[in-house]
């Protein structure tokens, strides 16, 4: 029989309003599906703590912490500790005793944990509660690549974080009894870097929400103008986004404009770093920050870009695009992960120039476009409804339960 479900976020679960409130809060909604659910997890800001209340109408309960540990406290402390600086960023000894507590109180049958740094927070459990940690991405990888990139004292950092991460990620997962990865793709990747098999490691994908992210549903329009309209969509003060946009907007965005001269970038996100912000001096540069509705953008766009230079797993930027029924320029990094085909479900170019010459040529044949568009949301109907990618969830937190009641 089932159980309670303890579930450990680095962020508020709800709403799903950015990339890692994303695949939280669905899987906070199919773990309520199976089971009770105490939520433990922190607020970055006053909006995040507002959003306690409504969350509590799917939890059984759950304890919301204001994060306050400054990014210097945090560096100096996982330093000294010689801890993960990303672990010592989400640390707070209050979460710690309610887990405690919780476990000690409730019938907690299953623990999951979602992102790296919140698995320091799942003590030594009983055998029969199992653990799930779902590291969504294979974070320590990135900062390794940030690592090689970089020089100088951030360099230095990065690199160390990529060792020092990767180490506390092999530790987890051998004491977790499954973990989870956003694609296949980097689940493959992990279980070459810890030597765990597929029964161990496993890809739960990232799915879109068709009802909502539907071009037929209702949603306020965005004036256009005239012009190709060119869209990016994502959080404004996360590092890989932000160098993507400086990349298109200094480099493809003017090779563009020699062909189509009133062509036009708008950069769509909330708390847009200055860097960001500076780009809007640019000809044909709009910086939105945050909007409503991302949807009336994503409808207005001739094309959506994804020019990412470092990702991992699945960017929800393109399954939404592609939900939209938009043509979608990604770059390899981006479009790694997602089951769909390179000029049937969307276009894969791999640098600036490349970026312009194929935007440039879906905008001379908006018939192909539109064709790219309707195939785009055929293959999300197809493969990423939330229902389909979590399917498996009560299979890997109850196995012998599933298995009885399949033999029953």
């Amino acid at each position: 029989m089932s159980g309670d479900i303890l579930f450990l976020c680095h962020r508020i679960p709800f709403p799903p309003d950015r990339g890692d409130k994303i695949r939280s809060c669905h899987l906070l909604h199919r773990l309520a599906q199976i089971g009770p659910v105490h939520v433990g997890c922190f607020a970055d800001d006053d909006r995040d703590m507002g959003f306690a209340d409504a969350m509590a109408e799917l939890t059984a309960s759950q304890c919301v912490l204001r994060r306050d540990r400054s990014k210097l406290v945090a560096g100096l402390t996982g330093l000294a500790k010689r801890q993960s600086l990303l672990v010592s960023l989400f640390d707070h000894p209050d979460l710690h005793r309610w887990v405690a507590r919780t476990l000690a109180d409730r019938p907690i049958r299953a623990v999951v944990a979602y992102s790296a740094q919140m698995a320091h927070f799942v003590p030594a459990l009983p055998p029969d509660v199992r653990f799930l940690m779902d590291f969504v991405d294979f974070d320590s990888a990135k900062y390794a690549a940030y690592g090689v990139e970089g020089r100088g004292p951030m360099g230095w950092i990065n690199r160390r974080e990529g060792r020092v991460l990767l180490d506390f990620e092999r530790r987890t997962a051998q004491r977790a009894d499954i973990c989870s990865f956003v694609s296949e793709a980097e689940a493959a990747l992990f279980r070459a870097a810890c030597g765990l098999g597929p029964e161990r490691i496993v890809g739960i994908e990232n799915g879109v929400a068709l009802d909502y992210f539907d071009p037929a549903a209702d949603f306020p329009a965005v004036e256009r103008g005239d012009g190709p309209l060119l869209v990016f969509t994502g959080q404004m003060d996360y590092r890989p986004n932000v160098e993507a946009v400086e990349s298109f907007a200094r480099q493809t965005l003017p090779v563009i404009r020699t062909v189509h001269p009133d062509a036009r970038f708008a950069i769509v996100g909330r708390h847009p770093a200055k860097q960001v912000t500076a780009l809007a001096d640019l000809p044909g540069v709009i910086v939105t920050g945050g909007v409503p509705d991302v949807r009336g953008w994503l409808a207005a766009a001739d094309v959506v870009v994804a020019p990412l230079r470092i990702a991992r797993g699945i960017q929800n930027k393109v399954l939404e695009a592609m939900a939209m029924a938009r043509p979608v320029v990604a770059s390899p990094q981006a479009a790694e992960g997602i089951d769909a085909s390179d000029d049937c479900h969307f276009v894969v170019a791999a640098n600036p120039a490349e970026e312009a010459a194929k935007i440039i040529a879906l905008l001379a044949d908006p018939a192909r476009a539109e064709r790219l568009g309707r195939a785009a949301r055929a293959r999300m109907e197809e493969r990423y409804r939330w229902s389909a990618t979590l399917a498996a969830l009560p299979d890997l937190l109850f196995p012998a339960d599933r298995a009885g009641a399949r033999a029953a």
